[in-house]
């Protein structure tokens, strides 16, 4: 592996996996709603949860509230602990890329859209995310990708000049909002592809 160069990456659908239908189908099912209408307000009002615009707890009140509901304290409890099981699973073949490249002296980063309880869970968690050097999490930077100011972050904390980054992700919306920001940047579709990939762009 190549030895110089910074990779920014994606966590979720990249070095964590995407949520099971299985774990959906329990959160819908914590939250007692039909799933058509309780998607469209779980992601409709996601962005600002993301952002930490807003806390969990209020969050849930807004999903609530969407659906014609009110969840109490002890539901919405049982849905920010379903929600981050939800999210909770990690792709071993790509933690252990992550490790290879820190070895081999690549600078690391990571921009995820993530909530606070969500990253506070992954920092208990995962000591890999220690090969970070900059740790560009939605909640506390106040930006959340595609938007311009989510990458400016990153370049800004990492001291890079955008062209000299290499961001990967699984979105083709975010690959694309970086690229226009001036990054390098590669869609994911797999640890074999970004292998080939960062051969491609040392």
């Amino acid at each position: 592996m190549a030895s110089q160069g910074t990779v920014l990456f994606d966590l979720f659908g990249v070095i964590a996996r995407h949520r099971s239908p299985e774990a959906g189908a329990a959160l819908v099912a914590t939250a007692g709603a039909p799933a058509p209408a309780f998607w469209d307000a779980y992601w409709r009002l996601r962005p600002a949860y993301d952002r930490g615009d807003v806390t969990g707890p209020a969050y849930w009140r807004g999903v609530g509230t969407a659906l014609g509901t009110r969840f109490g304290a002890a539901r919405t409890g049982a849905l920010i602990e379903a929600d981050v099981a939800g999210w909770s699973a990690v792709d071993d073949e790509m933690v252990a890329l992550v490790g290879e490249l820190a070895a081999s002296g690549r600078r690391l980063g990571l921009l995820s859209n993530i909530p606070p309880e969500l990253a506070a869970h992954y920092e208990a968690r995962h000591p890999w995310l220690g090969h970070f050097a900059v740790r560009g999490f939605s909640c506390r930077i106040g930006h959340a990708k595609p938007e311009p100011g989510a990458y400016a972050w990153c370049v800004r904390a990492l001291a890079e000049e955008p062209a000299d980054v290499l961001f990967v992700d699984d979105r083709e919306e975010n690959v694309a909002a970086a690229r226009a920001f001036g990054l390098r940047g590669v869609l994911f579709t797999g640890a074999a592809g970004l292998r080939a990939a960062l051969r491609d762009h040392p």
